[in-house]
């Protein structure tokens, strides 16, 4: 039996250097792993697997009409990234956000980052930020964490934890990792909790003793739902915390337009015969949304609830007596 790995990156290398669309029976022929003796339906089977399995990696394979069958070869154009050419300056730029980030033990991807960054070079004339240092500290307490449960999701490994919610409650769960995200300089974890058999989100830094399954690494624990998104499942900044309500908010007719960036997917928004817009969304906390209403103003109004608006009016008291 061929090793498929070995298997699938010969048929990979096979179809990425020709420039003639190849066949089934040419990849047979090819001596790429495919057992010789192995009858038509069952190497087909295989081969279409191998396919799957190089598309769901990110390579475009070209399917091409030969006749009496089908031909294949890696498109070149969508499946890699075009050279992107750099003045000095920008290279300059990129290496000064990367090393905010590298150097941040709570940013679990700095290896990964490191690596990318390097390949930028250190020629030219950026000035003191293109040779900033990009010397790594090991990561500690949110980054591990992030890090552990990113290569959750990569692996598809249900994950353990304590989790302590924000009314100080804590209890065990378990989780299917669909994705990870960052918001607000926290990691947070998206997830189907297999207790409650529901999509839930969970702040890392709010988890204790992460375990992910350690039982047959190589096989997944679940299915990622096809339809995910995880710019879909992402909260905005005032929905965490306590329980949910209702919240409207004005948007003025000069500052209307911003209601489909600001809201992410989330809430219902309409338009008024002035050319003003109300929008209504769930909320989990009056002072984060009030704060965020600031934030994104001029041309915002909180219209409801009233602790909202309180919230909303205190804080821009505070905000008037400190400049007495």
């Amino acid at each position: 039996m061929s090793d498929p790995v070995e298997r699938m990156v010969n048929l990979a290398l096979y179809l990425a250097s020709t420039h003639t669309p190849r066949t089934a029976e040419d990849c047979r022929a090819a001596g790429l792993g495919y057992p010789e003796d192995q009858d038509d339906a069952a190497f087909i089977r295989m081969f279409e697997r191998d396919k799957d399995a190089l598309r769901a990696g990110g390579l475009v394979i070209e399917v091409v009409d030969a006749g009496e069958s089908d031909a294949y070869r890696v498109d070149p154009d969508a499946t890699y990234a075009r050279p992107v050419d750099l003045t000095d300056a920008e290279r300059s730029v990129l290496r000064a956000v990367a090393t905010a980030f590298v150097d941040d033990p709570a940013f679990p991807f700095g290896d990964e980052l490191l690596s990318a960054v390097s390949k930028l070079g250190t020629s030219g004339t950026g000035g003191p930020l293109a040779s900033a240092d990009l010397g790594r500290t090991a990561p500690e307490g949110q980054g591990i964490h992030a890090r552990a449960i990113a290569e959750a999701v990569q692996t598809r490994k249900t994950v353990t934890f304590e989790y302590t919610n924000a009314a100080d409650q804590t209890r065990v769960r378990s989780v299917d990792p669909y994705g990870v995200f960052f918001r607000d300089g926290s990691w947070y974890l998206v997830g189907r909790d297999r207790d409650a058999d529901a999509v839930r989100t969970y702040a890392i830094p709010r988890m204790r003793d992460i375990d992910v399954n350690p039982s047959r690494p190589r096989t997944p624990d679940f299915e990622r739902p096809a339809d995910f998104d995880i710019r879909k499942a992402e909260r905005l900044p005032f929905q965490y915390g306590g329980e949910p309500f209702p919240a409207t908010v004005r948007f003025l007719p000069e500052t209307a337009w911003r209601i489909d960036r600001l809201a992410r997917g989330h809430g219902d928004s309409q338009t008024l015969p002035d050319g003003s817009a109300v929008w209504t969304v769930e909320a989990n906390d009056a002072r984060r949304l009030a704060s965020w209403i600031v934030d994104e103003g001029p041309g915002l109004y909180a219209v409801e609830p009233d602790s909202v608006v309180e919230e909303l009016v205190a804080g821009l008291k505070r905000v008037a007596a400190s400049h007495e």
